[in-house]
């Protein structure tokens, strides 16, 4: 029965072999470990993915590589995205240690397990050269979210959010998956890289596969939170508990801009015409709708709800650009190439200032107390001007005033789109980004020009404000030398696409 079987090559996955064995080992530890801070259970989960990021940037070539019958790949794209995904997660962990402590039904290992599990699951996305690896990867995602959503079980709120999300996650789920039985019916193959040359001998039924497409892509924009399918992001960011609301606001977005890249574009290529249209649709309605829902939040968490559809919309177009740019007058990979890197940017510029405004609202947060309200933001700058700073340099940058790293990339999006020729699109872009500007400046004329509700001191733990510190100071050194990682995320899309 096994003659012909072939051991599969083990490098390529061995972060996420790692992980998962550690994530069974921590699993099992938490049954023995008495400590009501689970201290051994957070320094394991934080050394586990720093040894994950260790083995990624040992193991990495540069080149492609293929294992587990073509099913998963590794190269440079996903090093890099997973490397920044290790990175995130460390972050938010930190930042929702104390928040999580303060919580009781939240202070059990299972948040760190879960959050692994959530993470191996994000790295097999990220690495996934088949429809079932993809679909396995979402759905361990997508469980160990709607699991930590639910976890502070004494907040109704929270536990409806957790309802929302699993229905609308199981209908988006279902979308993509029919999508995929459409597309493997017209082209007969799961893998990816295949699906593209069986798209290029044309011999698949055109309509079998638009109507595939459709699905498809239904089911992406759900994931990325796009409208039409942006429902669940604002209940359940305000829903969720807040350490928890800062993980599904952030480390996720970069497998689903991978996912977008090796399907779209890497395994749909033939089709671009086809999904350029559907994206451009759903980037301009997200721009437009997230911003002006924006205006009316008096919650924080509401609002960076739907400014996050916003910027998920503004990072459509650098690819719907990459298209354009590789159909006007030709193929034209290096313009292709500028487009699809400036939106592998916006991503990672969007993921380190989601990250650094939610972990404001933790490090103002204490035990029965959200802060999660743009009245608790008062007079910031009178109770910590330091602080107050931090939160400036992030709504300057989500606004992309110069000279952050939010303005340099939609500046990078902006001048894609420019050299496309698609001008009015452009134009669209700048207009909601200056009605987006007001409701990021409104929240630093409450904390510079209102009175404090609350002129009690910020006591938060040294861990806390260092991280925070770090991350407002990175958003505006990587605002003065982006060119740094620019060309990363230029080298890596080169190297794999």
């Amino acid at each position: 029965m096994f003659e012909n079987f072939v051991v599969p090559n083990l490098l390529p996955a061995l972060p996420e072999l790692f992980l998962t064995t550690m994530a069974l080992v921590i699993l099992m530890l938490d049954l023995v470990v008495k400590s009501p801070r689970r201290t051994p259970i957070f320094v394991l989960t934080q050394a586990t993915l720093v040894v994950c990021a260790l083995i990624q940037l040992v193991t990495s070539t540069g080149e492609v590589a293929f294992t587990f019958s073509n099913m998963f790949v590794d190269d440079l794209m996903a090093d890099v995205l997973k490397f920044f995904l290790y990175a995130t997660v460390i972050v938010v962990l930190f930042y929702s240690r104390g928040y999580v402590l303060d919580r009781e039904p939240m202070a059990k290992g299972e948040f760190y397990v879960l959050a692994l599990f959530a993470t191996l699951g994000m790295m097999v996305m990220i690495s996934a050269n088949h429809f079932l690896t993809l679909y396995l990867g979402l759905e361990l995602l997508s469980l160990s979210l709607y699991a930590m959503v639910a976890m502070n079980r004494d907040s109704v709120v929270s536990t409806e959010a957790a309802m929302k999300y699993f229905v609308l996650g199981a209908l988006a789920s279902g979308m993509l998956l029919y999508g995929m039985s459409m597309i493997y019916g017209a082209t007969g193959t799961l893998e990816i890289t295949e699906l593209t040359m069986r798209l290029a001998s044309g011999g698949a039924n055109k309509s079998v596969l638009i109507f595939g497409l459709v699905f498809l892509v239904a089911g992406l924009a759900f994931k990325l939170g796009v409208v039409p399918f942006h429902m669940w992001i604002p209940d359940v960011y305000h829903g969720a508990p807040t350490g928890v609301t800062l993980f599904i606001g952030s480390a996720p977005k970069l497998a689903a801009f991978a996912i977008v890249m090796r399907l779209l574009v890497s395994g749909l290529w033939t089709l671009a015409a086809d999904w350029q249209n559907m994206l451009m649709i759903l980037a301009v309605l997200s721009m437009a709708v997230g911003n002006l829902a924006a205006i009316a939040q008096t919650n924080l968490k509401r609002m960076l709800a739907y400014s996050a559809i916003s910027h998920m919309g503004f990072m459509l177009l650098g690819i719907v650009t990459g298209v354009v740019a590789r159909k006007s007058g030709g193929p034209d990979p290096v313009l292709a190439l500028n487009a699809y890197s400036s939106a592998m940017f916006y991503v990672l510029a969007y993921v380190m200032m989601t990250a650094c405004a939610f972990g404001m609202i933790l490090l103002l947060a204490r035990a029965g107390f959200e802060a999660d309200e743009l009245e608790d933001f008062k007079g910031l700058n009178k109770r910590s001007p330091w602080f107050a700073g931090m939160m400036l340099i992030v709504m300057f940058s989500m606004a992309g005033i110069p000279f952050f790293i939010g303005f340099f990339a939609k500046f990078s999006v902006l001048q894609a789109v420019v050299i496309s020729g698609q001008y009015w699109l452009a134009i669209v872009a700048v207009i909601f980004s200056l009605i987006g500007a007001f409701y990021y400046l409104r929240v630093v004329k409450i904390m510079y020009f209102d009175a404090p509700v609350d002129t009690t001191p910020i006591a938060a733990p040294l861990d806390m404000r260092v991280l925070v510190s770090a991350n407002g100071l990175a958003i505006a050194l990587f605002g003065i030398f982006p060119q740094w990682l620019m060309s990363i995320c230029a080298a890596a899309l080169k190297n794999s696409l």
